[in-house]
């Protein structure tokens, strides 16, 4: 059965891969790391970072099982205060993380000029405790040049009075906290990450976060244009797992942390800001309550599409009728509605959603 299942997942990741995306799900308990391998490596490659080397009676450290909650089968990554470190090769830190590598299939790889979705599920245990030095649960890193070793994006979880999530961001060595959340918005509770990357050195940077029990957006930060691109780098790519510090022991315990379907998805619907607002006329549409944006006046067009702030193109397949915009879940901030015929722009409206 086991072998049936990977058969119809190998076929499923065909098709994504011709699509430009590529889902990680898991399928239920048993081989989960010839699962991780089938989907983010080639054939030879390992991709799973695990710290089993040193504690291999506790056997694999991430693993699947059925979660209630999502009604699914999910991935648990496992991590010990005191039995785990960094691949038997450092110390002082604990690393259980999945990524790509320069082997790894194209999809899975960003390169300089493209705009990927980054999409993917976690839960935090409602006791978690971070480090006071560093945990990490998300990070796109680039793999060559001389900023290699640090994270160009990192979700970063931390100790304090409240605990926080952070969102971290350098383009080259110097660091800096682009904003925080309070940690307990996330504890306990399943959220939904969807994040947004033009990596170029003129690029953009989006990300929003949302609680799966009821849609509630718990945080979001937008910033473009913004330095998506160290200089030197062969290729991007995103890390998930937990890598935190050892440095203070005293403020950890042993964690599980949640993980479920990670998509990456190379966007090629964009259009340049700039064309945008040339195009676009002065006219700001404002929602004219908290769910909808109403529009009149515009003929002759058989395609409506939507662009945020950043020319990433929106969803709102259903979300239109008789000349209204539901904009309900949207992120605050400044919109384009394009009116196209055939492949053609016949106007461009901007919009505000409160």
């Amino acid at each position: 059965m086991r072998k049936y299942l990977l058969n119809i997942l190998f076929l499923v990741i065909v098709f994504q891969f011709t699509n430009g995306q590529v889902v990680l799900t898991a399928d239920g308990p048993g081989n989960t790391y010839q699962l991780i391998n089938s989907v983010f490596a080639n054939t030879n490659r390992n991709v799973v970072e695990v710290p089993d080397c040193n504690h291999s009676d506790f056997g694999d450290h991430i693993d699947e099982v059925f979660d209630t909650d999502l009604n699914k089968n999910v991935f648990r990554f496992h991590i010990h205060v005191s039995s785990d470190n960094d691949r038997c090769k450092k110390f002082d830190r604990q690393r259980n993380e999945i990524k790509s590598y320069s082997d790894s299939p194209e999809n899975l790889k960003a390169e300089k000029g493209e705009t990927v979705e980054y999409k993917w599920k976690f839960k935090l245990p409602e006791d978690f405790k971070p480090s006071s030095n560093f945990t990490h649960i998300h990070q796109l890193k680039v793999v060559g040049g001389p900023y290699a070793s640090i994270p160009m994006i990192s979700f970063t979880l931390r100790k304090g009075n409240p605990d926080k999530l952070e969102l971290r961001y350098t383009a080259t060595k110097s660091q800096k906290t682009l904003k925080t959340v309070d940690l307990n918005l996330f504890k306990g509770n399943w959220v939904e990450v969807t994040e947004y990357v033009k990596f170029d050195d003129v690029g953009s940077y989006s990300v929003v976060i949302k609680t799966i029990s009821d849609n509630k957006e718990i945080f979001n930060y937008s910033n473009s244009p913004m330095d998506t691109w160290q200089d030197g780098a062969e290729f991007a790519r995103p890390k998930w797992g937990i890598y935190r510090s050892l440095k203070s022991k005293e403020d950890l315990q042993d964690e599980i942390v949640k993980y479920a379907d990670f998509s990456i998805n190379e966007i090629k619907d964009l259009y340049s800001v700039d064309v945008l607002k040339e195009k676009a006329e002065r006219i700001l549409l404002t929602s004219n309550s908290s769910s909808e944006i109403e529009f009149k006046n515009v003929d002759g067009f058989n395609l409506v599409e939507l662009f945020d702030n950043s020319g990433r193109k929106i969803d709102i397949e259903n979300k239109i009728d008789n000349s209204k915009l539901d904009v309900s879940g949207f992120t605050k901030g400044l919109y384009f509605l394009v009116f196209k015929k055939e492949s053609e722009i016949v106007k461009v409206l901007r919009c505000y959603v409160k």
